[in-house]
């Protein structure tokens, strides 16, 4: 390293550029088809058509191309079964709908806040009929309740409107989770089946399995779970995946935000492995949604341990409706942005992963054994042994995934906190501190393309990122907040996505390469860079833009804070966007070829409506239909002040909402 920081960061870049031509040319004459999921039997795609951007807007609408279309399938509070009504917005204005009985009917609703989309087909080879699987990650109270104040009420007030109304906490429990619902395409678009025996709602209080390293450590463990093996529920459910095996893997992503009385535990508390365990993963002293003033073991007080319960990967079966989940701790404990599986080259199984939050780190997890597409019951708990890997990139280039594994002759030890792989798991951002992963910007979904093997990470944003070295807290440890080459933008308020490839085109691999593919932003606005050597850390400004080396600059669209990401079946990125609108407008939907002249021109295809974040970019196998999660539409309002009444119109409240969009001749969306 020290090398390194004695060579200019411009020759440095060219040697690596020099370099992954010759790797890129050896790659394309043999195929990188052997780092791709396992494909969906007569999945072929028919080759999509161009399309004209759709230009920025602010306006409180779901806008399409032209020659697009969509239509909701899901809004929350939509029933999913037969026997329950869906849920009439009109009663909003008041609370006196808010009782047992609503408590009851949304656990047979579709829930709150959607996010992360999956689909199965049930058929192989036929897209038209199939399961998603759809995360409700949290519940914005100040769109639902008439005088409540969302997450910046005080903690007193909030306590006061928790007593006046005694089902607020079952039913905001009730509203998370994950829905499987089954869908039918029809001639006017997707259609659910309410009498469907997949249906299933999984919310905040369904019994799991904690499996993997975790099982049974003495920091999992509970007044009602003396054993450490069993929790209620999912909550904060961000981005998701998919295994090759069928199963949804749902990520528990913003968990610190539920439980109460973190800064007394840090200042007050006795018991240095708890604090220990909490000190990178930081409790707060309020919580955000009050569940602890009805639910007592969202205090700390209470249940010490119950926080480390959550922050998981969790695997579902949408195929076995009673099935139990299970949590797979062998994937580390972090702010989860979903785990995309491929297959590697040796036939064990990589899943890619980024922990959401301001310089955490990516990571991978491959399986100690190897899939079986022949025998499903083999593959049952592959997520339960292997490795877990952090990342870090290095000035030239090059990067290592550094392997999380506990060693009493390593650096992961009984000397250094870390005396068996529960340790380790649970504690997995104290242990990448140690072996020197980089921390990035607010890392997200990371996308693995079954095309090409290259993988691709979204950095949403920092405005905390330096121009230059400096160390300051954060998240319970100091850490050099200046740019680097990975992070190269100071105060990187529109983010940036890295392409990495695997060596040997092996996603078991320990080494790989990387290069920045997009700093995001206006392309009007500051330098529009077209020379890689350009991105020197140190020598841009917040404004850069970088479109993968595409040169024509007006025929980028402006891009802002991308978060998950998609692959569709002809092997284009898509992109949807997490911003919170200070100077942008409205969130979207975008592609962007990732090879050939057209490699980083990036159009939008769909702006979403005032105040939501755009989630979800799963395809069905045929390439003709998109699923997009419309979240938080109307954030910023209340209730009593909406700023939107999308999807209903009409002065209705705002509601999250799953849709599918379509071409409108039919063809590949």
């Amino acid at each position: 390293m020290q090398t390194m920081k004695q060579l200019p960061f411009d020759a440095i870049l060219q040697a690596r550029l020099s370099r992954r031509s010759v790797v890129s040319a050896a790659a394309a004459s043999v195929g990188l088809a052997a780092c791709a999921r396992i494909p969906t039997k007569g999945d072929a795609a028919q080759p999509p058509k161009p399309f004209t951007s759709v230009a920025p807007r602010t306006d409180d609408a779901l806008v399409l191309a032209d020659g697009y279309r969509y239509n909701i399938v899901a809004r929350w509070g939509d029933s999913l079964v037969p026997g329950t009504a869906d849920f009439d917005t009109r009663v909003m204005s008041g609370t006196d709908w808010l009782t047992a009985e609503a408590v009851d009917a949304q656990h047979r609703r579709f829930g709150t806040n959607c996010d992360a989309v999956q689909y199965y087909p049930l058929v192989s080879g036929r897209a038209a009929r199939g399961l998603v699987c759809v995360n409700h990650e949290y519940f914005s109270g100040e769109m639902v309740w008439p005088g409540h104040r969302g997450v910046g009420m005080k903690a007193e007030d909030r306590k006061a409107w928790m007593e006046k109304h005694p089902h607020a906490v079952a039913f905001m429990q009730a509203a998370h989770g994950v829905s499987v619902i089954e869908l039918q395409r029809e001639a006017k678009g997707w259609e659910r089946d309410p009498a469907s025996r997949f249906t299933r709602r999984i919310t905040a209080n369904t019994p799991m399995e904690i499996s993997g390293p975790a099982r049974g450590h003495p920091l999992m463990r509970t007044k009602a779970d003396p054993a450490g093996v069993r929790v209620l529920g999912t909550f904060a459910n961000c981005s998701a995946g998919k295994t090759p095996w069928g199963t949804y893997l749902t990520s528990e992503e913003n968990v610190d935000d539920y439980f109460a009385g973190g800064r007394t535990l840090r200042e007050q508390g006795t018991d240095s492995a708890l604090r220990e365990a909490n000190r990178r993963f930081q409790l707060r002293e309020n919580s955000f949604y009050g569940w602890d003033f009805q639910d007592p073991r969202f205090h700390v007080a209470n249940e010490p341990n119950e926080p480390l319960r959550f922050g998981w990967m969790v695997e579902i079966d949408p195929h076995d409706p009673t099935s139990v989940p299970r949590k797979r701790t062998a994937l580390g404990r972090m702010q989860h942005e979903g785990a995309n599986s491929v297959v590697g080259r040796t036939g064990h199984v990589v899943a890619y992963m980024g922990d959401d939050d301001k310089f955490e780190y990516i990571y991978k997890f491959v399986t100690r054994d190897r899939f079986d597409p022949q025998n499903p019951a083999a593959n049952r708990d592959l997520l339960d042994h292997g490795t877990l890997y952090a990342a870090r990139f290095d000035a030239d280039g090059t990067g290592v995934w550094l392997p999380l594994v506990q060693d009493e002759n390593g650096p992961l030890n009984s000397r250094t906190g870390f005396a068996n792989q529960g340790d380790v798991v649970i504690k997995a951002r104290a242990a990448a501190d140690l072996l020197g992963a980089t921390p990035m910007d607010r890392p997200e979904d990371v996308e693995p393309s079954p095309i090409t093997g290259r993988i691709y990470i979204p950095c949403t944003k920092t405005e905390d990122r330096a121009p230059a070295e400096g160390v300051d807290q954060w998240q319970g440890r100091d850490v050099d907040v200046g740019v680097n080459a990975a992070n190269p933008r100071p105060d990187n308020l529109s983010g940036h996505i890295i392409e990495i490839h695997e060596s040997g085109d092996d996603a078991t691999a320990t080494k790989f390469e990387w290069n920045v593919f997009l700093l995001a932003g206006n392309p009007a606005a500051g330098r529009f860079i077209v020379d890689a050597a350009d991105l020197a850390p140190g020598k841009l400004s917040g404004q850069d833009t970088y479109y993968a080396g595409y040169a024509k600059r007006e025929e980028v669209s402006e891009l802002h804070c991308p978060d998950n990401l998609g692959i569709d079946p002809s092997g284009r990125l898509w992109v949807v966007t997490d911003s919170d609108h200070r100077g942008h407008p409205n969130n979207g939907c975008y592609v962007v070829p990732t090879e050939g002249p057209e490699r980083g021109r990036l159009r939008q295809l769909a702006s979403g409506p005032v105040g939501c974040e755009v989630c979800g970019c799963e395809f069905t196998p045929d390439g003709r239909t998109l699923f997009l999660s419309i979240q938080h539409p109307g954030e910023g309002g209340t209730l009593d002040k909406p700023r939107s009444n999308w999807p209903d119109g009409n002065g209705l409240p705002a509601r999250a909402s799953l849709v599918a969009i379509e071409r409108e001749d039919g063809g590949a969306v």
